[in-house]
């Protein structure tokens, strides 16, 4: 495990790493998630051997630190995440990043692009104000204080097993904000800085979560959009071959 200060009052961003050859692969969990959790099984397979691996976890999420004055937007998310990075001597990692990871891999690639020279995203937040089916939604149906002082707990029965083992080590407040920055979307908005970027972009949509909104035109700036059979949102659950295979880039 490494560490980074990423507010400048002490706050630890944290990572597990393996060695390996660059460019180096960082994986990027979603909200209330843990980046080892969703992702420790695809570093480790055999196509994606000898490269060096890092699984990052954003503040207040997983082993991270979750200062209760910081402000956990998606810009702040992403210069949490570039500290780590820099602390981790890269340039030009690609970035393999799930849903809200996914968005703060935007964001980073935007605000510091020589850190950034792929992105792997699986069902990123692309826009703001998502459908009441969106998982933010469910903590984000509560206002802050009323989630710190008891939601969360409810929050936990509600959103079953699989998404209940991570989100428990979210700090509450961390995740309501974070929640809450997600759902208002960034400055441009993500789809708009995906679509501007230059880089090697493929973007993951799992068959079971119904079309890609906009996919035409994301496929139009660049964007290869792979819809992957027989999975929904945790499609490295759910198709871990197919998974690993857009990583390698045979997707």
């Amino acid at each position: 495990m490494r560490q980074a200060e990423f507010d400048g009052k002490g706050s630890c961003i944290r990572w597990t790493e393996a060695p390996g050859e660059g460019p180096a692969r960082v994986y990027v969990h979603g909200l209330g998630s843990v980046s080892a959790v969703y992702h420790a099984h695809i570093a480790a397979r055999p196509e994606l051997a000898g490269r060096r691996s890092l699984c990052v976890d954003l503040p207040g999420h997983g082993i991270s630190d979750r200062p209760e004055d910081f402000g956990y937007r998606l810009e702040d998310h992403a210069d949490a995440l570039a500290a780590a990075l820099d602390a981790a001597g890269l340039s030009g990692a690609e970035l393999i990043a799930h849903s809200m990871g996914g968005s703060v891999a935007i964001v980073l690639a935007r605000r510091r692009p020589d850190l950034v020279s792929r992105l792997v995203l699986t069902e990123a937040n692309l826009d703001a104000s998502p459908p009441p089916a969106a998982g933010s939604a469910w903590i984000t149906a509560y206002d802050e204080e009323e989630f710190v002082d008891g939601a969360y707990a409810r929050v936990l029965d509600a959103v079953g097993p699989l998404w209940a083992a991570t989100m428990r080590l979210a700090d509450p407040r961390a995740l309501h904000r974070s929640a809450t920055w997600l759902r208002r979307g960034s400055e441009p908005i993500m789809r708009d800085i995906l679509e501007g970027l230059t880089l090697d972009r493929v973007y993951l949509q799992g068959e079971l979560s119904g079309e890609l909104p906009g996919s035409k035109s994301l496929e139009a700036a660049g964007v290869r959009v792979v819809t992957v059979p027989g999975a929904g949102h945790n499609v490295m659950f759910d198709n871990p071959d197919a998974f690993v295979a857009a990583v390698v880039g045979r997707a």
